[in-house]
């Protein structure tokens, strides 16, 4: 009986010992993640409440990878290469949603100085924004959190294992390739919404212009700056609707297929 025991005992242990190198595992590269994460790793949430839901994703993905998941390390080297490699994954996969926030205040940027209301660089800090990025961040988050946004955070991590496997460093140039193609695309994305704003300031100064011409005793500047400013916040009454889906579908793609760049 007392031999039983001790072999159930022992069997525990180790299975135990893998269950919390597992979990240990994950929770680095979600921890990594959670640190630039939208909604969930903004600034404003406290830090007990991003570790709560650290632990949280931890316990829902971590069974399911538990199979594929290595031994638990016992040499410092192989402790700290796991450390450092699933940090450098979850970072990786963390900046590449960041860069869609920030899509949406370079596209917030780019719309509020082409209807001039706000100075190209007079939100160059780190917090100060105009008022359009203000308004489509936290619009994006809503909808992003409201559409489901933890479903689509467990499938990410999930499928992140297949992308960069565990406890091993992606390839340097491969990464690199990867960063630059999601920059170029969220650069993309951000003009791409603000084209309608663009298109309405280009034949807004053109007609401008035109009167300015034909009646150079007008000060036009006077007659154009509430215009302008009254013809940018009706566009961006009527465009919200349609830039924040656009907007989704492209934050949805990237979390089903981190590594597919649309061309």
């Amino acid at each position: 009986m007392m031999e039983q025991l001790s072999a159930f005992a022992d069997l525990l242990s180790g299975d135990l010992t893998d269950l919390l190198a597992t979990g240990f595992g994950v929770f680095i590269r979600i921890g990594a993640m959670m640190a630039v994460m939208p909604a969930f790793g903004e600034q404003v949430v406290p830090v007990r409440v991003r570790l709560v839901i650290t632990l949280a994703f931890t316990a829902i993905t971590a069974p399911a990878l538990a199979p594929i998941m290595p031994a638990a390390p016992t040499a410092p080297v192989a402790l700290l290469t796991l450390i450092a490699a699933e940090s450098v994954a979850g970072l990786a996969l963390g900046i590449g949603l960041r860069l869609f926030m920030i899509a949406l205040q370079v596209a917030g940027t780019i719309a509020a100085q082409a209807t001039s209301l706000s100075q190209f660089f007079g939100g160059a800090g780190v917090d100060p924004q105009p008022a359009m990025s203000q308004i489509l961040v936290v619009a994006g988050l809503a909808l992003a959190v409201t559409a489901g946004l933890h479903v689509a955070l467990a499938e990410l991590i999930l499928l992140s294992y297949e992308i960069f496997p565990p406890a091993r460093f992606p390839d340097a140039a491969t990464l690199a390739d990867w960063g630059v193609a999601q920059s170029a695309r969220a650069f993309r994305l951000a003009f791409t919404l603000a084209m309608p704003f663009l298109i309405m300031s280009l034949l807004f100064y053109v007609a401008l212009g035109a009167i300015n011409k034909a009646m150079p005793q007008l000060m036009v500047a006077f007659v154009g700056a509430p215009a302008i400013t009254w013809g940018g916040l009706a566009i961006l009454l009527l465009t919200a609707p349609m830039i924040l889906p656009i907007w989704h579908e492209a934050f949805r793609d990237f979390a089903f297929d981190p590594t597919g760049i649309p061309r």
